[in-house]
């Protein structure tokens, strides 16, 4: 079964910046050897959830929404089951819950939608204060 637990948000000012951590159990050697991709999605109130950024675990090759292109930043750290995304120059409409998600598969095969991901995590709450 693979499990999925999101930590570091919290409340910051605009112009600030967090690094929410993601750490994913449940897959083996040979799934990443074939390819896992994880991903962020964010769910702000009232509103959809939107993809944000993923990371391909087999090349590390990433993808981003445009509305955080250039301000967040999506990392794999030394284990493969680890993955960042540094958020920086935070506006009050990154306001979200965060969550993380993972899948079988390689990028750019695997789109940044909520329906291409199956196990998902808690989400982790990010304020952004103006």
């Amino acid at each position: 079964e693979v499990q999925i637990v999101e930590s570091g948000g919290g409340s910051v000012q605009a112009g600030g910046s967090l690094r929410l951590s993601c750490v994913v159990s449940g897959f083996t050697e040979r799934d990443y050897g074939f390819g896992i991709v994880i991903g962020w999605f964010r769910q702000a109130p009232g509103k959809e959830r939107e993809g944000i950024s993923c990371i391909s675990t087999y090349d590390k090759s990433t993808n981003y929404a445009d509305s955080v292109k250039g301000r967040f930043t999506i990392s794999s750290g030394n284990a493969k089951n680890t993955v960042y995304l540094q958020t920086n120059s935070l506006e009050p409409e990154d306001t979200a819950v965060y969550y993380c998600a993972a899948t079988y598969g390689t990028l750019p095969v695997v789109e940044l939608s909520e329906l291409e991901f199956a196990s998902w995590g808690q989400g982790t709450p990010v304020t952004v204060s103006s």
